[in-house]
Order: C-alpha cells, then structure tokens, then sequence
C-alpha cells in the first residue's frame, strides 16, 4: 500500500502578539518528525513517504496529488489539533484516502478526532498497532478488535480496546527510516551553533505523574526502555550528524539502562555530542553516570525545574523539592554540563513573582531557561482539576506561551512581565 504520514505546519497562534504587539517567541531549533519516522520503520513492506510541512510548508497539495496514497497517518500535539483537522479534510477532499490520526493529543483526548473526515485514532504509541491496522486495512479484516486503534464513529462517543503498552510496542528491531526526511535534513539545526540535530529514542513513556504532562498518555503511565544495541544502531544511523538529541522523556529514568547505554557508546567509539532529559533527583542520586556521560558527550542536560517553591511543586505533583534542584544545578555546574531549565510561569503570577523567578534564573547561572505558561492540556489532572475556569477553548492558542485561564495580573501586564523575562533569558542563553 502507499502511505503518506504528514507532520503539520508551524500553526500555534499568540495571544501577546495578536492582542499586544509583543513578540514573545524564539524558536530554537526545528527537529525532525521522529515519531513518523519511526512508524515508518515498521513499515517496510509498503511504499512509505513522510511530507514534513514545519520544513516545507506548502508542498501537501502536490504531493497527494503526484502520490495519491491509499493511507495518510498525520501526528500532532494540541495546538496543531484544529490544524490536524483541516490537512484531514484537504486529504479527503484530494485524493480520498484512508485517514489515521495520532500523537500526543490523540493520545490524550481521542474524542476530539472522532469528526468525518478521520477514518482512525491511534492512542498511545503506534509503532505496533499501526503496522496492526494496516495490514487489516489491506487484508479487510475487522479492524475494531486492534488494541489502541479507534474506529471513528462521528455523533457517537468512540469505543475501542484499550492496549497494555509494553516492550513489544517499541518493535526493536526495525530501525527509524531517518532517509524518508534527507531533503529536509538541512533545516533540523541547533540554531545557535548552527549544527545539525538528529533525533533518538532510548525510551517511552513516564512512570511519574505530575498534573501537568501529557506524556503520561504515551505508553499508558509506563517506561518502556529499547535496547541498548537498537540505540546505538540508530545513533550510527546519523553518520553525519554531529549532535544527538536523546527525545526521551526522561533518558535516566532507569539509571541502569543509561549506565550501559553510556558504556555502549564508549565501547563503539561514538563521537559526538548529547543532549538528554533528566529529572534533578536523578542527578543527585547517581552524580558519577554523570561524570561518565560527560566522558561519553554528553553536553547539556534538559531538567523540569518547574517551579522554585516547594508549595508550587507540590501544587504540581512533581514529587521533588527546591533543595535537590539546587543540589543538581551545583553538581552539574562542578561538571561542566550546560543546564537547559524548564520553569513553567503560572497565569496567578504577581510581578514580585516574575522578579523573584529572574532572580533565581540569574543566581543558579541556569544556561539556557525555557519558560512556558501553565497551560491545561486535555487528558492532564490539571485540565480536569481546573477546566470551569478555562476562558479560552480554541486549541491553536495550547501553545504554552499563551494563558487560557485568568491571569491575577491585568492581561497585557502579565504579557510584558513574561516576554521581558524571555527576552533576558535568550539575551543570556549559552548552549
């Protein structure tokens, strides 16, 4: 069969640009669409294309037309969800194929894309049940008893088999096809060094359970680790990439796991530099996989701060506290790791609060800080704990650099306190 997956166009929209005239947004870098080259990868049996249209924004049209697949699968996080809709429709309305919807909202809130022009819901991780779907598709089998895969059934609520995600889903064996995206692959840059970015898995999912991530939704609450010699193999895969961008929601979740895959990587003689996530407690729990990593190439590490009081961690359910981020932002500067840090600007924020919050960015010398607003995402214990007071329903604006409910401050104050912040973070940005 002939098979399109489509990552969408950049399309989430700005409340402080729109209403204020304040540019509050600076794109770092632009990866590449990993979950669809994943997906392909197990694929391998049809004719397969990936169409990425955050690279090449308006080249849809000529490709259903000059392709025309029988299946179009398009990925998509919530803000890009109404975008979802509309390349559904476009798709329908050009060459009348098949069409699968997934990622990370589909995950969350598959209701939402229970509409016409969807034919399929794949919720969770894909890799498996989409290679399920489709040979049931071609073969016409029953397509209802797929674990993870909803038939749509618009006016009606969506009923389908709920999937235990497990190591089987990540289908180890089949290798990521990187090739379907190579006349993209000069755009996926690290902007600031301007070097070229590549993408790699260890692991899916998230045994943690803070009320605002959406990753739970992924592989069902677990944390599903591939094998260290599938990692590598795709590391090797990126010959020519000299950074590595470890996707994971969390590379150490299981420090054993990363242990041996740093060992791995020294034993094959990889050069080049990491980027990865990990939670601060993990930093100051096992400080030497650190130092081995840094051996290993690992230059930055991405951490979930959050928030700089324990009550609003605890708010949060982040399980960890103020004193071991301090700890892990000591120990990583004493290593020489650069500290990218996720602080998330609540819409109750008061201007001592954003001062406050500068101040500590500026105390602890945190590299490159990436603040977003708290944002209620479908499917999260956030959305369903405060969603009477979400003024603002339009997905496009999920972005998380946009408040969707109150702000304590007056709107436009709250705006200009937090694109002032950005502004001074990117001024001191180093990676």
């Amino acid at each position: 069969m002939k098979i399109l997956l489509v990552n969408p166009p950049n399309c989430g929209r700005s409340i402080p640009e729109e209403q204020y005239g304040i540019d509050s947004l600076k794109q770092i870098f632009r990866g590449e669409p990993l979950a669809l080259e994943v997906l392909a990868g197990n694929l391998e049996t049809h004719e397969v294309r990936i169409v990425d249209l955050k690279a090449e924004p308006s080249t849809l049209q000529d490709v259903l037309s000059e392709f025309r697949p029988d299946i179009a699968g398009i990925t998509g996080v919530t803000c890009e969800a109404n975008t979802v809709l509309m390349l559904a429709s476009e798709i329908k309305e050009v060459c009348g194929a098949t069409v699968v919807v997934g990622g990370m909202h589909a995950s969350n809130d598959p209701e939402f894309f229970n509409k016409r022009d969807i034919d399929y819901i794949v919720i969770g991780l894909g890799k498996a049940s989409l290679r399920e779907l489709v040979s049931t598709i071609e073969s016409g089998g029953e397509t209802r008893t797929i674990a993870g895969v909803a038939k749509t059934d618009p006016g009606s609520r969506l009923s389908y088999i709920h999937r235990r995600y497990c190591a089987l889903d990540l289908v180890d064996e089949k290798s990521p096809c990187y090739d379907l995206v190579r006349q993209y692959r000069e755009s996926y840059t690290l902007s600031s060094l301007n070097l070229r970015v590549g993408f790699v898995a260890t692991a899916f999912g998230c045994p943690y359970n803070c009320s605002f991530c959406c990753i739970a939704g992924q592989a069902g609450g677990r944390y599903l680790t591939h094998k260290i010699e599938s990692i590598l193999r795709d590391i090797r895969l990126l010959e020519d990439i000299p950074v590595i961008r470890l996707v994971d929601a969390n590379t150490f979740g299981n420090p054993d796991h990363a242990r041996r895959l740093c060992e791995g990587i020294q034993e094959a003689g990889i050069k080049k530099h990491f980027l990865a996530d990990i939670r601060s407690d993990t930093v100051v729990c096992h400080s030497d996989l650190l130092l081995q990593w840094k051996e290993a190439g690992l230059r930055s590490v991405i951490i979930g701060f959050e928030e700089i009081s324990n009550e609003g961690l605890q708010k949060m359910k982040k399980a960890n506290n103020v004193a071991t981020n301090s700890e892990a932002i000591r120990i990583l500067h004493d290593i020489g790791i650069t500290i990218v840090g996720d602080f998330i600007v609540s819409p109750d924020y008061k201007e001592a609060q954003f001062e406050t919050l500068a101040r500590y960015i500026e105390d602890n010398a945190i590299d490159l800080p990436i603040l977003t607003v708290l944002t209620p995402l479908p499917g999260t214990h956030l959305y369903e704990s405060v969603k009477d007071q979400i003024v603002i329903h339009d997905l496009d604006y999920y972005t998380l650099t946009n408040a969707v409910t109150p702000t304590q401050l007056e709107e436009e104050v709250f705006y200009q306190n937090y694109a002032g912040l950005l502004k001074s973070c990117h001024a001191r940005a180093k990676i």
